[in-house]
């Protein structure tokens, strides 16, 4: 009975206020604790504007971070409904305590913008690194990336930790997903320990062991298959990867090829135009030559008359 009396003094007490502390957590304990999440201001003034590189960053660790969360076994299990909308609340506090005054919608918007640019880069440079008339990336001007349809505001510094923890995270599912085959293999079947305690024919322990024997060749087989589809998969893969590329490097040389073709048919209309001009100029100095000089004859025409006026002889009427 001594506890509703202390908290009941403590809300009627005028002085008293509740301090409410940041959300703290790490990627360890798998986001914010229930006590401080309860605790946690529910209106938040969040910024508005273009990200800057400093916020970026610090959302790509927060990502970094909640992927390693989430590879570790969870305790409870979620609704899967719920699961995106606690993953990016996770995000948002995360970048709340360093600085980042961002939602959680900004922070998966921005995160879906830099995957879109992180993978056009990715592809210029790969293009990049087997021609050699394409410069790179981070070589060419503003501009320059706005003809190629590339981002033009992408940092080094950006790129190469999008860079680590996408492979990070690939390399993470891969394993994932080889463990349950090495799991399924690894184990001994139970029966071939059995037989020896029960009562059995004399004839019984070789057909144990030949059926060890077929599961063992069986499992084997199932092994090679597998490993045989894989191979083939990735040759498909490569294959494809391989057409893609050859069929992009095509397209940009029939475009640059396109692009000089129409370059020298302006030129050349250049070339025309100057050419009429400098013809018509020519008509138009003839024509002032030629009435110069007419003017000029017809005033010595009208100099010569004044001069010399005609003279008739009188004649005297007899």
């Amino acid at each position: 009975m001594s506890e509703p009396t202390t908290t009941a003094a403590a809300e009627h007490h005028p002085h008293h206020r509740p301090t409410i502390q940041p959300p703290h957590f790490s990627a360890a304990q798998g986001g914010p604790s229930t006590s401080t999440a309860t605790l946690t201001p529910l209106v938040r003034d969040y910024k508005k504007g273009n990200w800057t590189i400093q916020e970026t960053m610090i959302l790509i660790t927060a990502k970094k971070l909640d992927e390693e969360r989430r590879i570790k076994p969870a305790s409870t299990s979620l609704d899967p409904t719920t699961k995106g909308e606690l993953r990016w609340k996770w995000v948002e506090n995360y970048c709340w305590s360093h600085g980042c005054l961002r939602s959680s919608n900004q922070c998966n918007d921005r995160w879906d913008n830099l995957l879109r640019d992180y993978k056009k880069v990715r592809e210029y440079e790969s293009n990049a690194q087997s021609r050699t008339d394409l410069p790179s990336y981070w070589n060419l001007e503003k501009h320059d990336r706005k003809l190629w349809s590339l981002p033009s505001n992408m940092a080094l510094e950006v790129f190469q930790a999008l860079n680590e923890v996408l492979q990070r995270k690939y390399s993470t599912q891969t394993t994932a997903l080889r463990v349950p085959q090495t799991l399924s293999v690894s184990p001994s079947p139970a029966p071939l320990t059995a037989p020896p305690l029960l009562p059995a024919p004399m004839g019984s322990p070789p057909v144990a062991s030949e059926r060890s024997e077929s599961a063992g060749t069986e499992r084997s087989e199932k092994h090679t298959e597998s490993d045989d589809t894989k191979g083939k998969k990735h040759e498909k893969i490569g294959s494809s990867m391989k057409r893609s590329a050859s069929l992009l490097a095509k397209t940009l040389q029939n475009c640059e090829e396109k692009k000089e073709k129409r370059h020298r048919e302006i030129m050349e209309v250049q070339r025309r135009r100057l050419e009429i001009e400098e013809a018509q100029n020519e008509v138009k100095q003839q024509g002032m030559v030629n009435l110069v000089t007419a003017m000029s004859n017809l005033s010595s025409a009208i100099q010569s008359l004044i001069s010399d006026p005609p003279h008739h002889d009188d004649q005297q009427p007899t």
